[in-house]
């Protein structure tokens, strides 16, 4: 059961009141590895969904699930100039193959004989050994596109860790495409951008704006970016989805050609794209409050729980005569739902339990209730309740939950839109960068400005918006810095 110490107020401390809640509602803990996490069965349950709805778009696009090697030699990632760069400092290595007892009889060693010819690197993406197989695939244009994913995990070595938001390790899906042409490629690099944002948006119900990300920003060894990114409660940024096109860097580095239609040998064009538990981050703090978790119901691992309220066996088993008939429609219907009758806590504990772990609808019946034919329905979202009559209930729950989940996405968004201005002048900028959200700026887009920004503010820039954001016009301007021309207004916010 919940520890129901209260939770730090998030006006208090944002920070603390997150990690307490990730802790409190069974989510995830801290682990004996240093940087890493266990994620507990009841977090792990909404990853689960995460995965399924993410995976049921990827095969609607065409994508197929495969499997490629934890362990990738050193070389490969020395093929790739500016990607081996930009992972160089977060590389996990393995230098040998066995251990031996210590002949001092202190445990285990390392066998100082046992030295790998090569050091193997723990992927912290999977380019290289991809690419490296996909020279064996493909051979002619009759083999493209190739689009492959892999649900697996990664490892980055992070020295400043927060569950879910940043670990040494962490779960995601990478996809890796190869194209014929360019403008293929760059097509699907962005169709699984609006995979992500439509996801995002209707299932986690978490508003996000579409961009492209700047140089200074882009993944390393891609040509272009993009990007979702969403608000968090607090006003920080958080890159919740990207997609990269990368040209023909990968297949020039493990030289992947193809013979064209026109006879000719041609280098394959690249897309990856991916998400990782981080979005359970992005959910967390884009609902939640000072009680607990709010989620959105379509990524519920309960979606409606009902609780007798009983005394003796007797009275559980007259209230079951309507609350199991009710739970097993609900369950026809496609609803998650769950009966609790343990007796291991009070009405008001388990209560206060599925409010902190966020269920979206609760249910109580007393005997009372049973006699009127009635059942309190209490929502999540709003933590109000009244009592219904249960005839056509399901229906009705039906509805509420479609209702929750707009009002999560409503409330986000209102959110997001009041804490986005714009913002003309350097020094208007430098003060109001410190009371968060996104600002809306024009930039000479020089990586020198972006850089000179990033040092003096911490600020960055999430993205540069492929849609005009509700309220606001694309128009050109001068940048806020320089003074320059500036053909339209790029987001900066503080990001996790």
């Amino acid at each position: 059961m919940a520890n129901f110490q209260k939770l730090t107020p998030r006006s208090e401390d944002y920070s603390k009141w997150y990690n307490e809640l990730v802790v409190k509602a069974d989510l995830a803990e801290q682990s004996a590895v240093r940087g890493c996490m266990v994620i507990k069965p009841y977090g792990y349950a909404i990853w689960e969904t995460i995965q399924q709805e993410l995976d049921r778009r990827f095969k609607q696009q065409g994508v197929k699930n495969a499997y490629f090697p934890l362990l990738i030699p050193k070389s490969f990632l020395s093929r790739e100039a500016e990607h081996v760069e930009g992972f160089a400092k977060e590389c996990a290595v393995v230098t040998h193959h066995r251990l031996m007892n210590d002949p001092n009889g202190k445990g285990v060693v390392v066998d100082p004989n046992a030295r790998l010819e090569e050091e193997l690197i723990i992927r912290p993406t999977s380019e290289t050994i991809i690419w490296s197989t996909y020279k064996n695939w493909i051979s002619s244009y009759r083999d493209l596109p190739i689009l492959c994913n892999q649900w697996c995990n990664v490892m980055r070595w992070e020295m400043r860790t927060r569950l879910f938001l940043r670990t040494a390790e962490f779960l995601w899906q990478e996809g890796h495409t190869a194209h014929a042409t360019k403008e293929e490629a760059e097509e699907f690099a962005q169709r699984m951008l609006n995979v992500y944002a439509d996801f995002a948006e209707n299932v986690m119900a978490i508003p996000v704006i579409k961009g492209v990300k700047s140089p200074n920003e882009r993944f390393a060894g891609a040509l272009n970016t993009y990007c979702i990114e969403a608000m968090m409660q607090d006003g920080k940024a958080l890159q919740a989805g990207t997609s990269h096109f990368l040209g023909q860097n990968f297949a020039k580095s493990f030289d992947v050609q193809f013979l064209s239609k026109e006879n000719k040998y041609e280098y394959v064009w690249a897309t990856s794209w991916g998400v990782s538990t981080r979005l359970m981050g992005a959910l967390i703090m884009t609902h939640s409050d000072d009680n607990g978790l709010v989620l959105p119901p379509a990524l519920a691992p309960i979606q409606v729980v009902i609780v007798p309220i009983f005394k003796k066996q007797e009275d559980l088993d007259v209230l079951m005569t309507r609350i199991q008939p009710l739970a097993d429609k609900l369950a026809t219907m496609g609803i998650r739902v769950k009966v609790d009758t343990s007796e291991k806590a009070t009405p008001g504990f388990k209560f206060a339990d599925y409010e902190l772990k966020g269920v979206p609808v609760r249910l109580a019946m007393g005997g009372r209730d049973f006699e009127n034919n009635t059942i309190e329905i209490a929502r999540r979202d709003t933590l109000t309740k009244e009592t219904i009559s249960l005839d056509g209930i399901e229906e009705k729950i039906k509805a509420l939950l479609d209702e929750i989940q707009q009002n999560c996405h409503r409330k986000a968004l209102d959110y997001r839109i009041a804490n986005t201005r714009e913002c003309n002048s350097y020094e208007e900028f430098k003060e109001e960068i410190k009371k968060g959200g996104f600002l809306l700026c024009h930039w000479d887009g020089t990586p020198e400005t972006e850089e000179l920004i990033k040092n003096e503010t911490k600020a960055t820039i999430r993205c540069i918006p492929m849609e005009a954001l509700p309220g606001y016009k694309e128009e050109p301007g001068v940048c806020m810095v320089t003074g320059k021309p500036s053909a339209k207004r790029v987001v900066f916010a503080i990001a996790y």
